[in-house]
């Protein structure tokens, strides 16, 4: 919800409440490859979630279809799916969305089956559905006669036939029972946000209530959850709650960073990852005022998440509220910063997909009642993860999947550029004036479609592109403000005379029902995608075999995986394997199951 640290201003129940997150000194240094492994990003191997905000149903599945499927993003974040209150006095604000009266699926986004539908429809496209799930609380005490989006009726510590005044924290501190003393870890969890009855999750009752409610959105087909307000719940109450689940989800927690406090982010890995809101704090800095060139250790900086537990963003949509971090009204520099964010390898990235406000309380855009108007980018929805740019980005993340930084350069300024081992290339001019130098890409001899500016499209480039010698160098001009970006995708044409015929022999014993396949980061192996990997013959068992058309001269990294009868997939051990291809003609590699 945004309103569980010390990192933002939030008007809830029209109380302001100031909080922020301290300056961050930590040196930086160079950041370690991390390779794939199962489960090692959220969405699968195509590694970037969106947050479609407040969207309504079925615009986030003809969404799935028709842009995030095609462009590669691996998961989607919906808005919380229970029922919340309405709140027309107030002129419908987004945080009402925050404040569950029932666990009904009918909210302003749309119906239970509307809900269903675009999870399978976003399934059909390969994208994941995340649910914002809204668990430490429940609505605030508001005037007789409010209702929820399905109708229902409540009243402050009286949700009828869910929970009653018994099933609710009362702490008795600070006048109010609300939460004053970000230092006292037992305040922060049993006193409430700003008049949000706060759930008594240490009891059994409501652990099973709130698990038959997360397990109900799974039987519909959902992904994982994002827990709203983490925080405000001690990690063994949320350990309960999740040990109820029906099936295995992917977890992902609020717990805003505060320096010196009692609770603090890593208390909660043992549950799932950590979204790390100090990253905004950080690249908003070096993009807005700062030298983008002292990014070059992002993600090093003690205290944080891992990078494997990490789930990281520009803004979204508490911060983008608060003023401290970068937001689509910033422009040019706000999508260099997710550019940025893209192409490091740091984290899950998240990219925001807001609506345009000017009041920070404003609700989506509508017709003047609690109905989401129909998304129409332009229309009072920004759509950010459209932009071209940061669209096209997303492809390169997929790419160059978790291969190393390298080729490191910069001006010492606002000018950068660095490689993803041999996958993928990225400059950036933060500056006034054009940037022309001559940059070692890690690339493979060819010519490369500038996915900043245009499409690979029938084996051609809409846009400019870039040539590669022999050597992995290209000369650039990249203009002012801006950026270019290439990788194994984006090639369009090879620096050999046709595709390299590649057999791939692996000797890997399997049980009944397994399958053997090769996948990997160019997009002949699948983008590390394992539901387009290339499947194995086992007519020479144990010995597997296929031979894949690969284009020359191209430097990709690769794994063998395991397909079980029951859906499942096994990777084999890390690291990655490496090849690069020759110029023509036929290839084979041979190797052994790890």
């Amino acid at each position: 919800m945004g309103i569980s640290g010390r990192s933002l201003r939030i008007r809830s129940l029209g109380s302001p409440r100031w909080l922020l997150l301290p300056a961050l000194l930590a040196a930086m240094l160079p950041l370690a490859a991390r390779p794939p492994e199962a489960g090692a990003s959220p969405p699968g191997s195509h590694q970037v979630l969106v947050h479609l905000f407040e969207w309504k149903w079925t615009d986030v599945a003809r969404e799935c279809t028709t842009v995030l499927g095609p462009k590669g993003y691996g998961g989607v974040q919906v808005s919380p799916p229970q029922e919340h209150v309405v709140l027309p006095d107030r002129g419908y604000p987004w945080w009402q969305r925050y404040q569950p009266i029932s666990y009904q699926l009918t909210t302003r986004s749309g119906s239970r089956q509307q809900f269903a539908d675009m999870v399978a429809a976003c399934h059909a496209a390969g994208v994941k559905v995340y649910a914002d799930a809204v668990i430490n609380h429940m609505a605030g005490g508001w005037p007789a006669g409010t209702v929820g989006s399905a109708g229902s009726s409540f009243g402050h510590y009286d949700y009828p036939g869910i929970y009653q005044v018994q099933d609710f924290h009362h702490c008795g501190r600070n006048g109010n029972d609300d939460i004053a003393n970000y230092g006292d870890a037992w305040e922060v969890q049993n006193c409430e946000l700003v008049d949000l009855a706060d759930l008594a999750t240490d009891t059994d009752y409501v652990q099973g209530r709130l698990a038959s409610y997360l397990n109900d959105l799974l039987s519909l087909g959902v992904d994982g959850f994002r827990i709203d307000a983490a925080k405000h719940m001690p990690a063994a109450d949320i350990a309960n709650i999740l040990s109820r689940l029906s099936r295995p989800a992917y977890i992902y927690q609020e717990v805003i960073f505060g320096a010196g406090e009692p609770i603090q982010p890593n208390q909660y890995e043992g549950n799932g990852d950590l979204l790390e809101f100090r990253y905004g704090q950080t690249i908003g800095g070096a993009f807005k005022g700062g030298q983008i060139a002292g990014l070059q250790g992002l993600g090093t900086q003690s205290g944080w998440e891992p990078s494997g537990k990490a789930l990281v963003f520009t803004d979204n949509h508490d911060t983008q509220r608060s003023g401290a971090v970068l937001t689509y009204k910033d422009g040019q520099t706000y999508t260099l910063a997710n550019v940025f964010e893209l192409a490091w390898p740091y984290g899950t990235p998240v990219i925001m997909s807001s609506f345009s406000f000017s009041n920070n309380d404003a609700g989506p855009p509508g017709d003047g009642i609690d109905t989401t108007r129909d998304v129409s980018c332009g229309n009072g929805w920004v759509c950010e993860h459209r932009q071209r740019p940061i669209a096209n980005m997303v492809g390169f993340r997929n790419a160059v999947g978790f291969a190393a930084v390298a080729n490191w350069w910069s001006d010492g300024g606002n000018q950068i550029a660095f490689s993803r081992g041999g996958a993928g290339f990225l400059a950036i001019n933060r500056e006034g004036g054009a940037l022309t130098r001559t940059f070692s890409t890690g690339l493979p001899a060819g010519t490369y479609c500038d996915v900043i500016h245009g499409d690979v499209s029938g084996g051609s480039c809409t846009g400019p592109t870039v040539t590669v010698n022999g050597a992995g160098q290209a000369t650039l001009t990249v203009a002012a403000m801006d950026a270019v970006a290439i990788h194994a995708g984006s090639l369009v044409t090879g620096g050999g005379t046709g595709p390299v015929q590649v057999t791939f022999n692996e000797n890997a014993n399997t049980v009944w029902g397994q399958n053997v396949f090769v996948v990997g980061s160019i997009p002949a192996l699948g983008n590390w995608d394992p539901n387009s990997s290339v499947p194995l013959s086992a007519a020479t068992y144990p010995v597997w075999s296929a031979t894949v058309s690969l284009p020359p001269s191209t430097g990709f990294q690769y794994k063998y995986i395991k397909k079980n009868s029951d859906g499942s997939v096994t990777w084999e051990s890390n690291p990655n394997r490496a090849y690069t291809t020759a110029s023509g003609g036929a290839e084979t590699i041979n190797d052994s199951w790890r």
